[in-house]
């Protein structure tokens, strides 16, 4: 065991990322069929991928799959490649991009986007490995460009050769936006690029509605409570916390110390609390999730899995449970007063998703935190109308704006109830002086 603990040493997030892999291709293989995997994959890069677009419904589980995978592999060649350390922000990063692929990315959507900044990295005389993350969490706009394809006139090599270039630009593009972002919500939403790539995707839309190119939301989704998904997916997380537990010598404490940390950007748990107690972390979540879905009633579809398996990713990156319930809970009290249930599509989705959220929770407690979910849920069910389902990172666009919203008010009777304080006690001093 001592000697296997030390041959990993340092490569543990990477071993751990191949074995996801290939699990992701293990699980293609055995729910899909030869040739209806082959179909499917055609379905998937040919069909529209507006919000909602589950894959599981339009092309079968198999297919999803191994689209999770080929996308997931991509992004792990190009961490490799680029001579990346695995750190919790490259755990978020690979983790969104698998799961996201169950509901709207593939290689081709997203190959343009990873090539634009790789121009803009050029331009800056820089390598890629500066804007890598940038990059893998960029391609929220992949829906876009498949959209674009199907909205303009030219003809369908023109309209190919068109997208591509859009697909550049929206690359070429993000680096500098999200940077500016980020400093609007002050490291409060874990989504940061999703809302940057929401911001972006309003302005493209908007051109295009100015020329009479509208695209419109659409809702494939798979309902049910599939068992061997469920299984699957307890399955896996239950063998991270042990792999976890046993990297960190059957000790808690590291965890414990994930736990008392606000989450705020930047948090990455790996560098600052070590892989094994990430690792328990991330497992920690991921079952939550699958349990609070569960609870309610709701579906495994093929979003609901990508969003599990993007806050898996984000619990190496500022989650953890004491800063992801308050929010999680917002979003389900916000049912009671709304026109919304809990199994909505939406909701289910916003539920899951409040974990950008997180960090508000951390730093001003368990009420700010319930408040930021509640705002979260009502939020995200209206902004994806604004830019037509085109960004696939909407809750990370409401969590932004909910942020930017809730933050300033906060620490305004913060520094006020500070003021007083200090006020009172000098006071106090100034009495017991005379």
């Amino acid at each position: 065991m001592h000697k296997a603990r030390k041959h990993m040493e340092g490569k543990e997030l990477k071993y751990f990322s191949l074995f996801s892999l290939l699990l992701l291709l293990a699980v293609a293989v055995v729910t899909g069929r030869a040739g209806g995997v082959a179909e499917g994959l055609v379905r998937i890069i040919t069909s529209r991928d507006a919000l909602i677009t589950d894959y599981f419904e339009l092309a079968g589980y198999g297919a999803s799959f191994l689209n999770a995978a080929m996308v997931f592999a991509l992004a792990v060649w190009l961490v490799h490649v680029e001579k990346i350390p695995f750190t919790g922000i490259t755990m978020a990063a690979l983790f969104i991009n698998a799961g996201y692929a169950l509901w709207g990315k593939n290689l081709l959507n997203i190959i343009p986007v990873f090539l634009g900044t790789a121009i803009y990295a050029k331009s800056h005389r820089a390598r890629l490995s500066r804007y890598i993350y940038t990059a893998l969490f960029g391609t929220c706009l992949a829906p876009l460009l498949t959209e674009l394809a199907f909205l303009f006139p030219f003809g369908q090599l023109k309209n190919l050769f068109v997208t591509i270039v859009m697909g550049v630009f929206i690359g070429f593009v993000l680096p500098p936006l999200s940077v500016h972002t980020a400093s609007m919500h002050m490291g409060y939403s874990l989504f940061n690029v999703g809302f940057s790539g929401g911001i972006l995707a309003f302005i493209i839309v908007s051109v295009l509605r100015s020329f009479g190119l509208e695209s419109k939301s659409v809702l494939i989704w798979k309902s049910g409570r599939n068992p061997w998904i469920v299984a699957g997916l307890l399955g896996y997380f239950g063998l991270t916390v042990l792999f976890g537990l046993w990297m960190e010598g059957w000790q808690w404490k590291g965890l414990l110390k994930i736990m008392g940390r606000p989450g705020r950007v930047v948090s990455d748990f790996v560098l600052m609390d070590g892989v094994g107690a990430t690792l328990m972390n991330m497992g920690l979540a991921g079952i939550a999730c699958v349990i609070y879905i569960l609870l309610i009633r709701g579906d495994f579809s093929g979003p609901v899995v990508g969003a599990v398996l993007t806050v898996f990713g984000f619990s190496a990156f500022g989650v953890h449970l004491r800063n992801f319930l308050p929010p999680l809970v917002g979003v389900y009290l916000s049912t009671f007063l709304t026109v919304y249930q809990p199994d909505t599509p939406g909701i289910q989705l916003a539920a899951i998703f409040a974990a950008g959220l997180a960090p508000i929770a951390g730093q001003f407690g368990i009420f700010v935190g319930i408040l930021a979910g509640f705002f979260h849920a009502v939020v995200a069910m209206c902004t994806s109308q604004i830019y037509g389902g085109l960004n696939l990172y909407n809750n990370g666009f409401s969590a932004g704006w909910v942020a930017i919203f809730i933050v300033p008010v906060v620490e305004s009777f913060m520094q006020n109830y500070k003021r007083e304080r200090g006020k009172g006690s000098k006071d106090a001093r100034r009495k017991k002086d005379c």
